[in-house]
Protein backbone atom coordinates (compact mmCIF):
# COMPACT_ATOMS: atom_id res chain seq x y z
CA UNK A 1 0.00 0.00 0.00
CA UNK A 2 2.65 2.48 1.00
CA UNK A 3 3.99 2.05 -2.56
CA UNK A 4 0.93 2.55 -3.92
CA UNK A 5 0.58 6.09 -2.23
CA UNK A 6 3.82 7.20 -3.06
CA UNK A 7 2.54 6.55 -6.55
CA UNK A 8 -0.24 8.14 -5.97
CA UNK A 9 1.04 11.61 -3.94
CA UNK A 10 4.66 11.64 -4.75
CA UNK A 11 5.22 12.35 -1.50
CA UNK A 12 8.37 10.51 -0.51
CA UNK A 13 7.65 9.47 3.09
CA UNK A 14 5.32 6.97 1.86
CA UNK A 15 7.98 5.04 -0.29
CA UNK A 16 10.20 5.03 2.96
CA UNK A 17 8.09 3.37 4.83
CA UNK A 18 7.00 0.83 2.39
CA UNK A 19 10.70 -0.03 1.84
CA UNK A 20 11.02 -0.57 5.71
CA UNK A 21 8.08 -2.35 6.11
CA UNK A 22 9.63 -4.91 2.70
CA UNK A 23 13.21 -5.08 4.83
CA UNK A 24 11.34 -7.58 6.81
CA UNK A 25 11.30 -10.10 4.42
CA UNK A 26 14.77 -10.28 4.05
CA UNK A 27 15.86 -9.45 7.26
CA UNK A 28 13.54 -12.47 8.62
CA UNK A 29 15.22 -15.11 6.36
CA UNK A 30 18.75 -13.98 6.43
CA UNK A 31 18.98 -12.93 9.77
CA UNK A 32 16.56 -14.68 12.50
CA UNK A 33 15.98 -17.79 10.39
CA UNK A 34 19.42 -19.30 10.64
CA UNK A 35 18.90 -19.19 14.67
CA UNK A 36 15.12 -20.40 14.55
CA UNK A 37 16.71 -23.31 12.60
CA UNK A 38 19.87 -24.21 14.97
CA UNK A 39 16.88 -23.57 18.20
CA UNK A 40 14.64 -25.79 16.72
CA UNK A 41 17.91 -28.63 16.31
CA UNK A 42 17.95 -28.37 20.11
CA UNK A 43 16.36 -31.48 21.95
CA UNK A 44 14.43 -30.33 24.87
CA UNK A 45 16.14 -32.94 27.03
CA UNK A 46 19.83 -31.05 25.99
CA UNK A 47 18.83 -27.70 26.31
CA UNK A 48 21.34 -25.95 28.10
CA UNK A 49 23.88 -22.73 28.18
CA UNK A 50 23.98 -22.53 24.37
CA UNK A 51 20.34 -23.12 24.16
CA UNK A 52 19.59 -19.94 26.39
CA UNK A 53 22.16 -18.11 24.69
CA UNK A 54 20.19 -18.62 21.14
CA UNK A 55 17.03 -17.59 22.72
CA UNK A 56 18.44 -14.81 24.03
CA UNK A 57 20.00 -13.75 20.18
CA UNK A 58 17.21 -14.59 18.98
CA UNK A 59 14.77 -12.16 21.03
CA UNK A 60 17.20 -9.51 20.25
CA UNK A 61 16.76 -10.36 16.63
CA UNK A 62 12.79 -10.31 17.04
CA UNK A 63 13.01 -6.97 18.81
CA UNK A 64 15.03 -5.32 15.66
CA UNK A 65 11.82 -6.80 13.42
CA UNK A 66 9.66 -5.45 15.36
CA UNK A 67 11.35 -2.14 15.23
CA UNK A 68 11.65 -2.26 11.75
CA UNK A 69 7.75 -2.63 11.83
CA UNK A 70 7.02 0.33 14.59
CA UNK A 71 9.44 2.10 12.27
CA UNK A 72 7.44 1.43 8.98
CA UNK A 73 4.20 2.50 11.19
CA UNK A 74 5.25 5.92 12.51
CA UNK A 75 6.40 6.72 8.67
CA UNK A 76 2.85 6.01 7.70
CA UNK A 77 1.51 7.98 10.30
CA UNK A 78 3.44 10.79 9.50
CA UNK A 79 3.09 10.62 5.98
CA UNK A 80 -0.91 10.42 6.26
CA UNK A 81 -1.00 14.29 7.84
Amino acid sequence: MGFVAWWQTGHWAWLLGAVILVANWPYTLLGIMPTNRRLMAIEPGSAGADSRALIEKWAALHAGRTALGFAATLIFLWASM
